[in-house]
């Protein structure tokens, strides 16, 4: 339950750090509400994965999930640059946090 948990987290991690980027510096309401429920709820569910997975394990997962899920949202939706080599740098990110699950 604690992998899934964390995996969750993840996923909120990735929903606060675009939500803070909409927010234009917190100017705007709704991505700044938006920012603050998947900051509780990202932390809430990093914290209660710790209860059970070591600290170093949770964080790399916790922060690999957010940072791949960013970076793909921009590619798709903001129009960052997509190239061959992002997408194989992403897929290594996530390469390493199935390792990191595998290892457990």
């Amino acid at each position: 339950m604690a992998w899934l948990i964390l995996i969750v987290a993840g996923v909120f991690e990735s929903v606060w750090a675009i939500a803070l980027g909409k927010s234009e510096g917190f100017q705007r309401l709704t991505p700044t509400i938006v920012f603050f429920l998947g900051l509780a709820a990202s932390m809430a569910g990093l914290a209660y994965a710790m209860r059970e997975l070591p600290t170093g394990t949770s964080y790399a997962v916790w922060v690999g999930i957010g940072a791949a899920l960013t970076v793909a949202y921009g590619m798709v939706f903001e129009g960052e640059p997509i190239s061959l080599m992002r997408i194989l740098l992403l897929l290594g990110i996530i390469g390493c946090v199935t390792g990191l699950k595998l290892l457990d």
